[in-house]
């Protein structure tokens, strides 16, 4: 039996020939498709070598120095880079509210190479103003003498702080209309030089008022969120006070009235007070101290001051304070009224409705960094992804080596925690692993506490567990390593913790690392990561003077300073 092919095969055989097919119709024969056989750079090799010249190399263009570099590199963005304002960009934290994120990580690098003593803002400030402060940088910013202090504060600066010999980019903005008598609405980020920008003015000013009055009534006072604080400004005023033979004194809470009523009626009496809400809310009270003859009033880290922990007792202060309305009062030879400062490196949204019961908002200049509210371009943030259980593994690890890379390094680490019980908790694990460390947390005793930030600061112990008490305007230079272990519950928290790192005056950059647990501590990171690509600032935040407060209840924060807070001794 023979064997015969399909009709379709022998179709096909003879279109492969070329040959005509019988009894069908004629078709034309398609053109046939290019195949490439040897790869395409290859080819152009041997075309080169034939031609007796070189390949071309093909050039893969590198991406250069990072502004975000990410685990994943697809997330990473160039430092040439920036996200448009309506662009959707590419987070390396969007995925991170899922489980499957636990390990991953992103940075966002340095893009200034040392620490700044002048801001430059990195994206949206007039050429002008960038263009000054370039200049200024260079050595041809005017000196202190140039913005209207006397020789004799010049000396007393010189004296206390020899190493201060040119004005920061806040002080030449804010000095000149503090000696003008203008109130003053200060908001300039961490560690740029705001303590000295009020107290060497104001203290000028207490030169030409005298004392009217022989018992406890400062001239001048400075209120601040917490003892730490109190003690630090009550070391740089009384160093400068002390050339200027000027006396200051400062109260806290939890020291007992006793302790405060003696430090009220020491002789010489106090031309300048620096004091806690809650302390100064007691002597108020209890008619052992008076704000009659009040030359000035400064909320130092008036952020903290204004909010739920503090605004009650802040605003029964401001009632007792004789704040001029216009710079007439201001002035007035036979009944002087005090002149308002208010500083801070955050502000809450609207601060207008409080200020407008005690003076003119008409009469107050504001001086705005334009690096306010951004994330600080010469430290380095890393955010570590991770499960709650890990934590105390990467804290161990980081700590370890860190000893290990930098045997003879003197910088210091701060360790921040939401909660004092977690302070007090981590500091038994670092016993455990023969870690030295201190730990600093409101709920602490006033007799433990006192002394803790100042035995850090002097190397006592290289490492701090603590609580948000440590995060505002404390004078952090030794620090080179700032570690969120638990991630801040705001932004306004996040700016003032990663600022204890590359302040002026540091020898370091210094860096940032934050775990990151909770899918809302995610949201807060993407917030970061998004205004870190587009270089603009943090989102929220901005400080609006004329807005009114929302109506506000009286709530003690347990992790601040709760003994300024509360009534009893």
């Amino acid at each position: 039996m023979a064997f015969r092919a399909p009709s379709h095969l022998l179709l096909l055989l003879l279109r492969r020939l070329g040959g005509p097919c019988r009894g069908l119709a004629s078709e034309e024969p398609r053109e046939a498709l290019p195949v490439i056989r040897i790869p395409q750079p290859l080819q152009l090799r041997r075309e080169a070598r034939a031609r007796g010249g070189s390949a071309p190399r093909v050039s893969v263009p590198r991406p250069g120095p990072l502004l975000i570099a990410a685990r994943r590199p697809e997330f990473s963005q160039p430092l040439r880079l920036t996200v448009g304002r309506w662009e959707r960009a590419p987070l390396a934290s969007r995925g991170w509210k899922h489980r499957r994120s636990r390990g991953d990580h992103f940075s966002i690098e340095r893009t200034h190479r040392q620490v700044p003593a002048l801001p430059v803002e990195a994206g949206a400030v007039e050429e002008k103003a960038v263009a000054e402060e370039q200049h200024e940088e260079r050595g041809a910013g005017p000196a202190f003498a140039a913005l209207g202090l006397q020789p004799r504060v010049l000396d007393a600066l010189h004296q206390a702080a020899p190493a201060v010999v040119r004005p920061t980019w806040v002080q030449r903005r804010a000095i000149p209309p503090l000696l003008r008598g203008r109130h003053l609405l200060c908001a300039a980020e961490t560690g740029s030089g705001k303590t000295l920008s009020y107290l060497l003015p104001l203290l000028q000013r207490l030169l030409r008022r005298p004392r009217l009055t022989t018992g406890p009534a400062p001239r001048g006072l400075v209120l601040v969120p917490s003892r730490e604080l109190s003690e630090q400004v009550r070391a740089v005023a009384g160093s400068l006070g002390q050339g200027l033979e000027l006396c200051v004194r400062e109260i806290g809470g939890g020291r007992g009235m006793g302790s405060v009523k003696q430090q009220l009626s020491l002789e010489p009496l106090a031309d300048l007070l620096v004091a806690t809400p809650g302390a100064l809310w007691k002597a108020l009270k209890r008619q052992l101290v008076s704000l009659e003859q009040l030359c000035f009033l400064v909320l130092d880290e008036a952020d903290t001051l204004l909010d739920e922990s503090f605004l009650e007792l802040v605003e029964y202060i401001l009632g007792k304070s004789p704040i001029a309305e216009n710079l007439e009062e201001l002035e007035d030879p036979f009944n002087p009224r005090a002149q308002l400062v208010l500083v801070g490196a955050t502000f809450p949204e609207g601060v207008g409705e409080l200020l407008s019961k005690v003076t003119d908002l008409g009469n107050l200049t504001t001086v705005t960094s334009p690096r306010l509210h951004c994330v600080m371009p010469h430290v380095r943030q890393k955010f570590l992804r991770l499960k709650g259980s890990e934590k105390v593994t990467e804290l161990i690890q980081a700590l370890k080596l860190r000893g290990e890379d930098n045997p003879g390094s003197s910088g210091a680490i701060l360790v921040f925690c939401n909660s004092s019980s977690t302070v007090n908790w981590l500091g038994y694990i670092l016993d455990d692993h023969k870690i030295p460390h201190l730990r600093l947390q409101g709920q602490m005793p006033a007799a433990m506490r006192a002394g803790i930030f100042q035995s850090f600061q002097n190397g006592t112990k290289d490492i701090l567990l603590c609580t948000d008490i440590a995060s505002r305007g404390l004078d952090s230079t030794r620090v080179e390593l700032v570690i969120n272990y638990d991630f801040p519950p705001t932004l306004q928290d996040y700016i003032h913790r990663a600022g204890r790192v590359g302040r002026v005056g540091s020898e370091v950059l210094g860096s940032v690392l934050s775990f990151v647990t909770h899918r809302w501590d995610v949201d807060l990171v993407q917030k970061i990561e998004l205004a870190a690509r587009r270089r603009r600032s943090l989102p929220g935040i901005k400080a609006f003077v004329k807005e009114p407060l929302p109506p506000i209840e009286l709530t003690p924060d347990l992790d601040r300073d709760t003994e300024n807070v509360g009534i009893s001794n």
